[in-house]
């Protein structure tokens, strides 16, 4: 398959997903996390709790700023998707962006896109950058607003409800095909940050690209992500959570379970 063959059928998949999703609830029961739709969350009441304590949400690729054929108002699709989180019947203690807050870094983009996720009831909101968030070689616009939680770093971890999370940057290096790059500073900080955790610590990573390698040749991948998986594999429940792709794919390899969200865009 030819380069340009490549790109075009990568364009035409994403377009196939018009609209994308509003979002994914996680739910935790015995150290354990059940995705569930977050539309599903918002109206099934008896199904969410079930799956257990909605500790958190999901979103990403909000993307706003993008006005063209495949969403012609991400703002509105964004709305939905707060709306719903809004509605739980119980509210989740947090919400983890995934990345490309925005669609190409600008200021303009950036204040809409933080004034909008302050209609979230759920005060607790984490984000990483995705590259669409990180045009500008500084990335000025994206620490300015949401680097607080990391020493404006990008990468950071904190603790809720027993559950250890951490915050990773794999946008800022890429490596030939495009493939996200964690590097050797990140993967030190990693490893002094998960010493002396019990093993039987809940663990979520997240990240904008995947943490594994979905699709090498679309990019769709981190080239030194299984020097991180190395490290996560002693913990009993480990769950990663990525964005990037604009489809929702799911792999379980040992105690380690992949997720890849769909855009809200």
């Amino acid at each position: 398959m030819s380069d340009q063959t490549s790109l075009k059928s990568r364009r035409e998949a994403l377009r196939c997903m018009a609209f994308g999703g509003a979002g994914t609830l996680f739910a935790l029961a015995g150290g354990v996390f059940t995705p569930v739709d977050l539309a599903v969350a918002a109206t099934d009441r008896q199904r969410a709790a079930r799956a257990g304590k909605p500790l958190f949400v999901q979103i990403s690729d909000t993307h706003i700023g993008f006005n063209k054929e495949a969403n012609p108002d991400v703002g509105g699709t964004l709305a939905r998707s707060i709306g719903l989180v809004n509605a739980m019947p119980e509210q989740p203690a947090l919400i983890i962006h995934t990345g490309d807050i925005t669609h190409l870094s600008k200021p303009a983009e950036f204040d809409v896109a933080q004034q909008m996720l302050a209609g979230l009831k759920t005060a607790e909101l984490h984000t990483v950058p995705g590259e669409h968030d990180t045009t500008d070689p500084t990335v000025t616009e994206y620490l300015n607003r949401f680097g607080k939680n990391s020493d404006n770093r990008g990468y950071y971890s904190f603790d809720h409800a027993g559950v250890h999370f951490v915050a990773l940057v794999n946008v800022l290096q890429f490596k030939p095909g495009g493939l996200g790059t964690l590097g050797p500073e990140q993967l030190a900080w990693v490893s002094g940050d998960l010493k002396g955790r019990s093993a039987s610590t809940p663990i979520v990573v997240f990240a904008h690209m995947p943490l594994w390698s979905v699709y090498e040749p679309w990019g769709w991948g981190t080239g030194d992500a299984p020097q991180l998986i190395t490290q996560l594999r002693r913990f009993g429940s480990v769950t990663v959570l990525n964005g990037h792709i604009h489809q929702i794919v799911q792999k379980v390899e040992g105690n380690v379970t992949f997720h890849t969200a769909r855009s809200t865009a």
